[in-house]
């Protein structure tokens, strides 16, 4: 990654809706701190690094990069729109575990990592490690964990309802 001069807010991006909450609170981080933000999206192939242990072709290698490198722009697409955040933008795609590569990226003291707190609820902790928590741990400069949105309640709900055939009424969405 090439050092910027300024100060960096770095937002931790996966596409999920709270990786997009934890992305706008970057950003008005940000604004406040005169800083620029960083977009990072770690990505590992398919099956992890076994299939790298058995000779994947480079071309394989590049395309799953292209794709996360899309993933990230339709994300940031989603957030911002076609205006952008208003703020210098900077993005990183890096292959590694999400954890490792937040980590590696906000690696100067006076950086702000802004990470979504992830999925609460023992069977979610217990179903995928926590990236945030690692980071938490981990860090070397301040970390910001975001909560989820509470529409993300609301629509966790909606789609519950629509997984199990179950009546939806437009209470769900009001909420």
């Amino acid at each position: 990654m090439a050092e910027p001069l300024g100060r960096r807010v770095l937002a931790g991006v996966s596409g999920s809706l709270g990786s997009v909450t934890a992305l706008h609170r970057a950003a008005a981080e940000a604004r406040v701190r005169g800083a620029e933000l960083w977009a990072v999206l770690a990505w590992e192939p398919p099956g992890g690094d076994l299939p790298a242990r058995g000779g994947v072709p480079p071309s394989l290698v590049a395309t799953w990069h292209r794709m996360a490198c899309e993933d990230l722009a339709e994300t940031l697409g989603t957030a911002f729109g076609s205006e952008g955040p208003g703020i210098p933008l900077h993005t990183l795609v890096a292959r590694g575990k999400p954890g490792k590569v937040l980590i590696a990226a906000a690696d100067r003291s006076d950086d702000l990592l802004v990470i979504g707190a992830g999925a609460r609820g023992r069977l979610r902790r217990a179903a995928s490690p926590s990236v945030s928590r690692y980071c938490v741990a981990h860090a070397r400069c301040p970390v910001l964990a975001v909560p989820p949105s509470p529409l993300h309640d609301a629509l966790t709900a909606v789609r519950r309802r629509t997984v199990w055939k179950l009546p939806l009424t437009t209470r769900e969405l009001t909420r």
